[in-house]
């Protein structure tokens, strides 16, 4: 009974002690979500939250999340822009300027931007 009632407090306890919900890790792979962590980064209608996935320090994808964008211009930012970094080091994304897109200059400065903080807050908190 004892027992029970410990593991029932350890269980409330973990629960309470939620992550920041800016990285979390499946499978040996670290997704960090921009949603908060940019929540200031404003392209053209609004902030252009991202979720970046890394595994052993280099990313495997990029993937735009929900936003206010417009829609044709903000699908040419992701299908240009979004695969550049795939396969990239952490430090060598961080040094590298990824061309944005024609007419979506702020949509592509906020990518940039969110792309950025996400891994500087990778490299601190992995």
């Amino acid at each position: 009974m004892k027992k029970l009632m410990i593991l029932g407090v350890a269980l409330v306890l973990m629960s309470m002690t939620k992550g920041d919900g800016v990285i979390t890790k499946e499978n040996g792979v670290y997704i960090v979500n921009t949603t908060t962590l940019a929540k200031n980064v404003r392209g053209y209608r609004g902030t252009t939250p991202l979720k970046i996935y890394i595994k052993k320090n280099k990313i495997e994808k990029v993937e735009a999340l929900k936003n206010r964008e417009t829609p044709d211009y903000f699908e040419e930012v992701a299908h240009v822009m979004l695969p550049k970094w795939k396969g990239m080091t952490v430090k060598k994304a961080l040094q590298t300027n990824v061309d944005g897109v024609t007419g979506a200059t702020l949509s592509s400065n906020a990518v940039r931007e969110n792309v950025k903080r996400g891994l500087e807050y990778y490299q601190k908190n992995k």
